[in-house]
């Protein structure tokens, strides 16, 4: 074959060329696609296309080419004419990348989400009931010591009134002044209990708790200065002159005892006010629901009511067999430390599902 000597003929044999490479790769590449293929089921159609019929279907399915561009076909051995391969997005990326772990709460936060929760007023009145125990237990013992009461205020309120009139002329010579010291102590305990459970919320696990040992520890206190000899702890205290140190626990134990009133409001018990006898008796029995079959508020007057007399009676006994006033405080001490620790491990309020 003589040589070709035009240039432009050159070309175009030299492009034939390179297609026909083009178009050997192509039948080799479907050749082994067609190898790796699965074989046809009997339902399918039976008759599979040619070689030749599938390049044509693949020349066919290929866009055309616009005019003024390059009729050359990018080649597979050529990187730069392949389209870049695009990976995921940023948002994707960021997406897809495991969170880090949470660090675990610390014992402090853990102890703070606890004692904020709110507590189940469910079966609260059971505590409440055993908080009228220890208001007649100590009110009959600090009265037959130094004839006064730290609970009940309206006897207190009578006692204050007597005193001006017949200050040397009863057998409890200054008596008003004890009276007056334990009404005193029990506002300010009203004042300070009802402040504390408003600011601190009056449902919550901590309030209820640091309340009632706050009550725990003034009792105990109390009791620590009968026991250490700075009030003389006999019962048969009483004389023709006051000893002005008694008013230390007559203060204390009727500071405490506003608190129980104070929890029992917040709870919304006041059918068990744990320090009043008259209210409660009228409310007994001036319930029009007095004889019905299921009155909860009326039993649980009534169980207060003996409460608060069951208390007074053992306070009595225990007197009278000791002849030591400290020993029934260390008692309703201990009663109150046990209401304590209920409310520390007491359940939790659940969410109303609406």
């Amino acid at each position: 074959m003589s040589p070709i000597h035009d240039p432009e003929k050159a070309l175009q044999a030299l492009a034939a060329e390179e297609d026909n490479m083009k178009a050997s790769r192509l039948k080799e590449k479907i050749r082994h696609s067609l190898m790796s293929e699965k074989p046809i089921h009997s339902e399918q159609s039976s008759r599979q296309p040619s070689l030749d019929e599938k390049i044509r279907h693949s020349m066919i399915s290929e866009k055309p080419i616009p005019s003024g561009q390059s009729t050359r076909r990018p080649s597979l051995d050529d990187p730069t004419a392949l389209p870049p391969l695009q990976g995921p997005s940023a948002a994707e990326s960021a997406s897809a990348r495991p969170e880090p772990p949470q660090p675990r709460p610390t014992l402090l936060q853990r102890s703070r989400i606890y004692g904020a929760a709110e507590v189940s007023t469910a079966h609260a009145d059971i505590l409440f009931i055993w908080c009228c125990i220890i208001s007649g237990l100590v009110d009959s013992t600090i009265y037959n010591a130094f004839g006064t009461f730290v609970s009940m205020q309206t006897g207190n309120t009578i006692f204050l009134g007597l005193g001006g009139a017949t200050p040397h002329s009863t057998s409890k010579p200054y008596g008003w002044a004890k009276s007056f010291a334990s009404i005193v102590c029990f506002c300010l305990g009203c004042l300070v209990f009802s402040h504390m459970t408003r600011i601190f919320g009056k449902l919550r696990r901590g309030t209820l708790v640091a309340s009632f040992l706050a009550q725990t520890l003034i009792i105990c206190v109390a009791a620590a200065v009968v026991q250490g000899g700075s009030v003389n702890g006999s019962l048969d205290t009483i004389t023709d002159d006051i000893d002005w140190h008694t008013i230390v626990p007559i203060a204390l134990l009727s500071f405490q005892s506003a608190g129980q009133i104070v929890g029992s409001r917040a709870l919304n018990l006041a059918e068990i006010p744990t320090v009043v006898l008259t209210s409660m008796l009228h409310d007994i029995f001036s319930d029009q629901k007095l004889v019905a079959k299921d009155n909860v508020k009326r039993n649980r007057r009534v169980l207060a009511f003996f409460a608060i007399l069951i208390g007074a009676i053992c306070g009595g006994f225990i007197g009278e067999g000791t002849d030591r006033m400290q020993i029934p405080l260390w008692i309703a001490g201990g009663l109150k430390l046990v209401i304590t620790l209920a409310w520390a491990f007491w359940p939790k309020k659940q969410d109303s599902v609406v």
